[in-house]
């Protein structure tokens, strides 16, 4: 199964339409969240996405909520917004948690969530599946741009419990498009280029 795995366009229309002409490779696309700007803009880079006829899986980030991108997704057929959810389609089963996690030092506007909440978002998470998450497993492809681990105790939980074959988050700029492996999980951050990669499901 080949994947479009993006993040963080925080309102890049030309990145979103280079996304658009690029998701015709992919068997899904999946956008992990950070698609406004502090609530602001949402639909500059959701109406062009929706151009995307591929089932595409979304999570929100901190800069938008899971209400204000569904509200926006409605006239996007193809797209499944997740937060402590799950969808399955041709086949594949996908869990999805959205949001800053742990709290972020942004401030109110942030939409975030402490480990005990994300901890509750991630418990129904299936086994060997797809996680969509805006916010990376702690100590994988989280380093910001001094160094230091920004990611999630829970995400990391969930990751070793889970076994996703495949993770995809975002929300620390300075590992876009970082790539690893823990145990079976190949984890992504994936950024605003957009990074494809392919996954085998037994």
């Amino acid at each position: 199964m080949k994947f479009l795995c993006f993040s963080d366009l925080h309102r890049d229309r030309e990145a979103a339409r280079s996304l658009v002409s690029r998701s015709p490779q992919a068997d899904f696309v999946i956008g992990a969240g950070d698609f406004a700007n502090r609530h602001e803009g949402l639909a500059d880079t959701i109406d062009v996405l929706s151009e995307i006829t591929v089932p595409s899986i979304l999570v929100p980030g901190n800069g938008e909520t899971f209400e204000e991108l569904l509200q926006a997704t409605q006239n996007w057929p193809s797209a499944h917004v997740l937060h402590g959810s799950g969808v399955e389609t041709d086949g594949l089963h996908f869990w999805g948690v959205g949001g800053g996690i742990p709290i972020t030092p942004f401030g109110s506007w942030s939409y975030d969530f402490d480990e005990q909440q994300g901890s509750d978002l991630l418990q129904a998470c299936p086994k060997s599946g797809v996680l969509v998450v805006h916010s990376p497993p702690l100590g994988i492809v989280d380093e910001d741009g001094a160094g230091k681990v920004r990611g999630s105790e829970a995400i990391l939980a969930c990751v070793e419990s889970k076994s996703p074959r495949l993770v995809v988050c975002g929300h620390i700029h300075s590992s876009w498009e970082k790539q690893a492996r823990q145990g079976d999980s190949l984890i992504l951050n994936a950024g605003p280029r957009g990074v494809l990669v392919e996954c085998e499901f037994s």
